[in-house]
């Protein structure tokens, strides 16, 4: 299955530019004010997939962040907190390792989540923010070139055609 995505103007291009493509029998998606919205046609939004990597990362992280500091404090054999004695040191030790992997997943986890999980999703969402209107077209091959040179004739700001890959 491909994809193509068009980033037009204002609404009139944008429905000009569906009744063009209806014309020639190709279906097609408005996305923007009054039609669907990014969430309905399914864009990712960014800030969920940052808060899903932030949570998978403490998940693996704070467990391994308690061994290493458990480990680290029983290698070195450090008295840093007398009061406590020898196995509470290590155990501090191991409570501050799963503190430093909890912050790790949260800010390497929801940074990587916001920058990678967005893929094109985020450009699209800040353009229909701005008031910019897509037009989304999902179809074969030959059907997507079709659709572009139909869409060219309204200079879009940004055209972008996908190939789903996953789907074998």
């Amino acid at each position: 299955m491909n994809y193509l995505v068009a980033v037009l103007q204002d609404r009139i291009q944008a429905e000009a530019a569906y009744l063009a493509l209806e014309k020639e029998g190709i279906n097609s998606t408005i996305l923007g004010r009054g039609y669907k919205t990014a969430d309905e046609f399914g864009l990712i939004d960014p800030k969920e997939q940052a808060e899903k990597q932030a949570r998978l990362m403490t998940i693996w992280l704070v467990p391994f962040g308690f061994f290493a500091g458990f480990t680290f404090s029983l290698i070195t054999g450090l008295d840093t907190f007398a009061w406590a004695g020898e196995i509470g040191n290590h155990i501090i030790g191991g409570l501050l390792g799963a503190a430093s992997g909890a912050m790790g997943g949260v800010f390497v986890g929801g940074g990587v989540g916001l920058v990678v999980g967005s893929g094109d999703a985020l450009p699209y969402r800040n353009r229909l923010n701005a008031g910019k209107y897509l037009i989304a077209v999902q179809g074969s091959e030959t059907m997507t070139r079709q659709a572009n040179r139909i869409l060219r004739q309204f200079e879009p700001e940004n055209i972008q055609g996908y190939a789903d890959t996953t789907s074998v």
